[in-house]
């Protein structure tokens, strides 16, 4: 049967978006087949199942998400009556749950429905469907005592009417009695209570959405800058010397369009970072003159000019009006949402309380959930040499938003400053460090010159070489100051990994270092091996390249089956490349015999069950092989590339494998998701024992 979470409210403004979203995180961990319904819509598409259409790579047709319009529910309820209209309701959700494992049901938003007793239809709803529910109570603007009796009557409301309630949420409380509120609930209600604080980037609208709202001429500003949020609204009037002591970072500052002297000073003051604005409204349908646009364009690129022909007073009411919502145009408020969600709820409890029916199959969905969910699980600090990078920087954010490590930046701190606020970009509680003058330089030039004293080496020289950022990040990394390193986007491989192999070394049971993909496929997840670091390895190099490879693969939840790749399966095949294999094979054999491994083997016996049973049928590893170790970089290296353009794969890595230390590298073509995962798969890696650092 398949499972359904129907996630529901009391009344409207209870900012239930951050919840839904977060389970559909939840579910998708857990299987890869999640459908969504809708009961009842306003119109049709609805923005919440775009942004889970999207963000989720769902291919459920729209037209099976939704029930049926408000104004059609309403009229068959008052001609027919509820029971028609929950029959009606039920016949549709359960169209849906023929073609997924689990389906989560949006509940109705309590605005302008014209529905009665909202309320008991949506339980009715849950009980019909066979859904488990989860009530969320808006706490925003009310005081301790009001959101604790809201949240007990609403669970006894729901639990009454019969309801199945996994678990309660509170959500926009004030930060300042958060913490009391989830300690009282904690010992009132026999369900788990997750409490959530407001969070102000989400209910602030963007610039974007400000400009639609209110049919603004965008004068300026790109992408980036559209998608900033406002946080706050400051309006233009006083001189500029006390105007300027007015502003706060990430505000919107509204003015009359003839006051220059505001737009150039708000903008100067956001490209020096004090603050970093939103964005400029123009009011009264005036705009500078275009000598003053240019000037604001080179001032601050990116960052948006609007006007608008309104007086300012009647502009200033349609803006504080205005609230931000989720939806697919904007990407950075689902991460600040689920970062919350993440922070807040105790999600291996709900999920263990959801209990949605569980697959083998790993989706890349799934894996990528499962590495973010694992480096959250114990953070470390990781360094990032290229903090100027606009994808390092809004990777950066995604991480810093999501909880799943700390984060080190480098490069000239007000350049990356400017930087984050030209991009609209929350750095939060990065810590940035310009190498070049940081007060570790003369530290790690000693270290440094200590490390390769036998190459003549002086610290002078080590100076000058630990002022770059990549010798600089691995510093750190050797002195405990940072946990791993990623970088890569605009460096190439050497420029990276050479730091690595000058200071941090080999591990002691490492002859050397190799590399693996993941390579996710649509239903599984395989290792490859090493396609990006060693050309041509010996037999003992391509033991250790497996041993290494198993154990990579274990630490990120793939069990090893390594199959040793060549162009002939068993013993069908002579040659000096099928005789490397061979010994290799057998090498790993008598390091590890704990480890299951076949070799030779050509890939369609490896990974194809038929070809498996003419080939090699006694084999356990044959037909099955979770991690393929290829001969030489030429044949691994576009082997993956075949596999990732031909086949859909999403190919993570290169992970680096066999330092003491993690450091990975990235493809300097890179998307900010890679980026992320890469981060990730290090955070993880440093969370082995016998590499962990102190946090500072």
């Amino acid at each position: 049967m398949t499972r359904s979470v129907y996630v529901t409210g009391i009344d409207r403004g209870d900012g239930r978006q951050v919840v839904e979203l977060g389970v559909m995180e939840l579910l998708t961990r857990q299987v890869d087949r999640v459908g969504v319904f809708r009961p009842l819509v306003h119109h049709s598409p609805d923005r919440l199942f775009e942004l889970l259409r999207a963000r989720y790579r769902l291919s459920q047709d729209p037209a099976t998400v939704y029930g049926m319009d408000y104004h059609e529910a309403s009229a068959l309820q008052a001609e027919r009556g509820t029971d028609e209209l929950v029959s009606t309701l039920v016949d549709r959700f359960h169209a849906v749950t023929r073609d997924y494992d689990v389906v989560l049901v949006l509940g109705t938003d309590y605005a302008d429905t014209q529905l009665p007793d909202e309320l008991s239809l949506n339980a009715r709803l849950a009980n019909e469907f066979g859904a488990s529910v989860i009530p969320v109570v808006g706490g925003r603007k009310q005081n301790t005592e009001s959101v604790l009796a809201e949240t007990r009557n609403a669970y006894r409301a729901y639990e009454t009417l019969g309801c199945d309630v996994l678990a309660m949420v509170t959500n926009r409380v004030a930060r300042a009695d958060r913490d009391e509120i989830a300690e009282r609930l904690d010992s009132r209600l026999p369900v788990p209570c997750y409490v959530v604080p407001d969070e102000l980037a989400l209910s602030a609208p963007t610039v974007s959405q400000i400009a639609q709202s209110l049919d603004a001429k965008v004068l300026l500003g790109d992408d980036s800058g559209l998608a900033r949020d406002a946080l706050d609204f400051v309006f233009g009037g006083a001189m500029l010397p006390n105007f300027l002591s007015a502003l706060t970072p990430g505000c919107l500052v509204v003015t009359p369009g003839d006051r220059a002297d505001l737009v150039v000073g708000s903008l100067a003051a956001h490209s020096a970072g004090t603050p970093p604005i939103a964005g400029v409204l123009l009011t009264l349908d005036e705009r500078p003159g275009d000598e003053i646009l240019t000037l604001a364009g080179r001032l601050a690129p990116g960052t948006p000019v609007l006007s608008v022909p309104g007086y300012s007073f009647p502009t200033a009411e349609q803006l504080f009006a205005l609230e931000g919502k989720l939806n697919a145009a904007t990407p950075r408020k689902a991460e600040t949402a689920l970062g919350l969600f993440e922070r807040y709820v105790d999600t291996g409890e709900l999920l263990k309380r959801v209990s949605a029916p569980s697959t083998d199959r790993v989706t890349p969905m799934m894996f990528e959930h499962k590495l973010l969910e694992q480096a959250r699980s114990d953070m470390r600090r990781i360094v990032l040499p290229e903090g100027t990078e606009p994808r390092v920087l809004h990777a950066a954010e995604v991480l810093l938003r999501r909880n799943v490590c700390a984060l080190t930046l480098l490069g000239p701190a007000d350049r990356i400053r400017k930087k984050a606020a030209d991009l609209g970009i929350d750095l939060g509680d990065a810590q940035l460090i310009d190498p070049a003058t940081s007060e570790l330089r003369d530290a790690f030039a000693e270290q440094y010159a200590r490390f390769r004293a036998h190459k003549g080496v002086t610290v002078e020289l080590a100076y000058d070489v630990v002022s770059d950022v990549n010798y600089f990040g691995t510093l750190m990394v050797q002195e405990g100051l940072a946990d791993g390193m990623v970088s890569g986007s605009v460096h190439s491989t050497a420029a990276t990994i050479r730091p690595a192999f000058e200071i941090i070394k080999t591990k002691p049971d490492a002859d050397i270092v190799s590399s693996v993909f993941f390579m996710c496929l649509a239903d599984r997840v395989l290792v490859y091996g090493d396609c990006a670091v060693n050309p041509d390895p010996n037999a003992e190099q391509l033991a250790d390249i497996a041993i290494q490879s198993a154990a990579t693969a274990q630490g990120f939840g793939v069990e090893p089956r390594i199959a040793m790749l060549s162009y002939s399966t068993g013993t069908s095949g002579t040659g000096a490349d099928v005789d490397k294999v061979r010994e290799a094979t057998e090498l790993v054999r008598a390091r590890r015999p704990d480890l299951k491994i076949e070799g030779p083997i050509q890939y369609d016996a490896a990974v194809e069950p038929s070809v498996a049973a003419t080939k090699l049928p006694e084999s356990e590893v044959a037909g099955q092989a979770t991690v393929l170790i290829f001969p030489d970089l030429n044949t691994g290296n576009n082997t993956y590339k075949a596999v990732q353009r031909s086949a859909g794969a999403i190919a993570v890595g290169p992970v680096l494998q066999g330092l003491r230390k993690p450091v990975n590298d990235l493809s300097r073509g890179a998307l900010v998701q890679d980026i992320v995962t890469t981060v990730a798969i290090t955070a993880i890696q440093a969370q082995s024992p016998s590499q962990k650092v102190s946090q500072q």
